[in-house]
C-alpha cells in the first residue's frame, strides 16, 4: 500500500528527511511544558524564550540534533523535603524545534528564569552550475 503525501511528488527529490521531521513535530505537538514564546525580528533573526523558572544553568542543555534544536531540563529531586502542596512544576522536560536549512543557533542565555535562544539565518548565495553532458553512458 502506497502512502500519498506532498513529498511523494516526482518533482521533490531528496525531501524524505523533511517528512520525517514533520512527523516527529506532530508527535510532540501536545506537550505544553515548559511554556515558550517565539519572536521574529526585522533582520530575520528568531528568538525562542522558554519559561524555566527554578532550573539552574547546569540543569539545562541546548543542542542541535539532526535539523532540530533540542532543549532539555533535568531537575534533581530533593528527597529531604515533604510537600504539603506542590504547585510549582519542576519536572524534567525535552522541548524540540525543527530548524530549516540555513538556520543556526547563535546564542543561549538564562536570565530571571527565562532561557533565551537566538537563531540566525545564514545568507545563502544562489548558485548556478553547468553540468557537462558526456556521450556513451554514465560512469
Amino acid at each position: 500500500m502506497n502512502r500519498h503525501t506532498i513529498f511523494g511528488s516526482p518533482y521533490l527529490l531528496g525531501f524524505e528527511h523533511l517528512e520525517r521531521l514533520l512527523e516527529r513535530t506532530a508527535q510532540r505537538s501536545g506537550d505544553s511544558y515548559p511554556p515558550y514564546n517565539i519572536e521574529a525580528s526585522e533582520n530575520g533573526h528568531i528568538r525562542i524564550t522558554l519559561a524555566v523558572a527554578g532550573f539552574a544553568k547546569e540543569e539545562l542543555s541546548v543542542t542541535e540534533e539532526d535539523h532540530q534544536l533540542v532543549v532539555r531540563g533535568v531537575k534533581a529531586e530533593e528527597d529531604s523535603k515533604t510537600f504539603l502542596h506542590r504547585g510549582i512544576a519542576a519536572r524534567q522536560f525535552l522541548r524540540s524545534f525543527v530548524l530549516a536549512d540555513g538556520i543556526e543557533v547563535s546564542s543561549a542565555a538564562l536570565e530571571n528564569g527565562l532561557l533565551k535562544i537566538d537563531l540566525a539565518r545564514k545568507q545563502v548565495q544562489p548558485s548556478v552550475r553547468a553540468i557537462e553532458i558526456r556521450t556513451g553512458g554514465l560512469r
